[in-house]
């Protein structure tokens, strides 16, 4: 049955992921999945080849509406070659770590091409131990972090010898209509989108007559973000505009002691405890280039998570945004944590981010082409924020592909907005992953602000009374290769029935 309609039009959440990204600033996300043994090439192209009709937009086009009369629409590419998307590479020698932390931020630096589907894999080779990795780069047009992870579990699998999947349905693969029809297409889909935006309008006027409709939350949001609009940000380092090249740096700590130091410090959540860690690691790197931080705070813009539970396992975008106050002046690390804490649960009583996804909601009902137009112009100057921030909670039990286990799955995300280094964080077999994503240029020091990363986290954890038990590296590699087995095959440690019962971390 081919794919028809109003539903394969992309939202004006995920358009202007389209309309604003830059050729220096692309707006992909991915990891960096590294893997024990070598992961043939070829049967892992089969493996992904074999899945790949349960996620149709993988074989689709973003293809623009005529003179950006609407929203582009997803159209089947008639020449899909699944290994123009899935490509070999070798790490540059010696093939250790920090070589293939670099290879793959050379990878992922790029603009993908807007030919072809909007997703790229990389199987890398070449590396130390008996390892091999996966550099992946999807477009944040197509996903946002949660459902990122849950097409990363579609395309991983829970067992070394997973149930091979059931032979692909026979799908209708039309061409794109022709130009005179997708401007009429887009012309009714815009009158459908009047009718539902004023049906919007009558429920939601009901409900803010009783005190609980998205009015009283956007009025709170604003209320919340006024002293951001009206104080410009003090500047960081790297708060300067995006360049092309990237550089990367990664942290890897139990997930097991982040939750029992919330816990022994009376509350909170994972991710009041990542800020925590981030605010000490940005004081020490501001001091380093000679910036005070004597009652000084950066702003972290936050992504939320706003899908609801029907939503769940669909692509695109749900997602709106907490602008959160980190202090970096503090020492105590008990005391960030606990200023961090009491300001993140403000924001949540206020529902301040419902409140901004109802106000992004309303310059979402602006024409197309105006915010096509809009993301054409250069950058505006961010007097906002100063780095993006966001935790995406991840399977908690191990995983495989053709066979072979997943030893660490590292963030990748983008830039924009003069915001030259920003922070992602995913959970994954019982750890937690930093990935620091940075701008080449101005952020070509992100690998001393990891390091200073994991001093703030050993000094919370020893606050906190936690006894250690998968302590940091605080040089370049962030974990000792792991002993062999008698055939070179890299020993792990598996997680324990208790530990694994859990299919995913939580980051509240």
């Amino acid at each position: 049955m081919a794919q028809r309609g109003p539903s394969r039009r992309l939202s004006a959440q995920d358009a202007s992921f389209l309309y604003f990204e830059k050729k220096e600033a692309p707006l992909h996300i991915g990891s960096l999945a590294v893997f024990e043994g070598t992961v043939d090439y070829d049967r892992f192209v089969e493996n992904v080849e074999s899945k790949l009709h349960l996620i149709p937009l993988y074989q689709q086009l973003a293809i623009p509406a005529p003179f950006n009369i609407s929203h582009p629409t997803w159209e089947w590419d008639q020449n899909f070659d699944i290994r123009k998307h899935i490509k070999r590479a070798t790490c540059p020698a010696p093939g250790d770590d920090q070589t293939l932390y670099d290879f793959a931020a050379e990878l992922f630096a790029p603009i993908l091409d807007r030919d072809k589907p909007l997703w790229e894999m990389y199987v890398v080779d070449g590396i130390q131990g008996n390892r091999s990795a996966l550099v992946s780069k999807v477009h944040h047009c197509l996903v946002d972090g949660v459902s990122g992870v849950e097409l990363f579990m579609l395309v991983m699998d829970v067992s070394p010898t997973p149930i091979p999947p059931s032979a692909p349905p026979e799908v209708e693969k039309p061409p794109p209509d022709p130009p005179l029809m997708r401007f009429l297409d887009g012309m009714l889909d815009n009158g459908m989108q009047v009718m539902n935006a004023a049906m919007d309008r009558q429920r939601n006027t009901v409900e803010n007559l009783y005190g609980q409709g998205p009015a009283r939350n956007s009025l709170r949001a604003v209320e919340a973000m006024l002293p951001y609009l009206q104080v410009p940000v003090v500047r960081a380092p790297f708060n300067k505009p995006i360049r092309a090249g990237r550089k990367v740096a990664f942290s890897e700590y139990s997930f097991a002691e982040i939750r029992q130091i919330r816990q022994q410090a009376g509350g909170g959540t994972v991710n009041d405890v990542v800020l925590t860690v981030l605010g000490g690691g940005i004081g020490k790197y501001l001091e380093m280039h000679g910036q005070t931080t004597s009652g000084r705070t950066i702003r972290v813009l936050a992504p939320v998570n706003v899908r609801r539970d029907e939503e769940r396992q669909s692509l695109g975008n749900r997602v709106s945004m907490l602008l959160i106050e980190v202090p970096v002046g503090v020492p105590d690390p008990l005391e960030r944590l606990e200023l961090v804490r009491k300001r993140t649960e403000s924001l949540k009583r206020r529902q301040v981010a419902d409140g901004i996804e109802g106000l992004g909601s309303g310059t979402n009902a602006a024409p197309a082409a105006l915010q096509a137009w809009l993301g054409s112009l250069p950058t505006a100057p961010n007097t906002l924020a100063n780095m993006v921030c966001t935790n995406v909670p991840g399977p908690m039990i191990p995983l495989y592909t053709i066979g072979h286990r997943l030893l660490a799955n590292y963030p990748l995300i983008p830039l924009g907005w003069e915001m030259g280094i920003s922070l992602g964080v995913m959970s994954y077999d019982q750890k937690l992953y930093f990935g620091f994503m940075s701008d080449a240029q101005h952020g070509s020091d992100v690998q001393r602000l990891k390091e200073f990363s994991d001093q703030a986290y050993v000094e919370l954890r020893n606050a906190a009374g936690i006894d250690k038990s998968d302590l940091p590296q605080l040089g370049v590699n962030a974990a000792p290769a792991p002993k062999a087995t008698a055939n070179g095959t890299p020993r792990r440690r598996r997680a324990t029935p208790s530990e694994a019962q859990a299919m995913a971390a939580d980051a509240s």
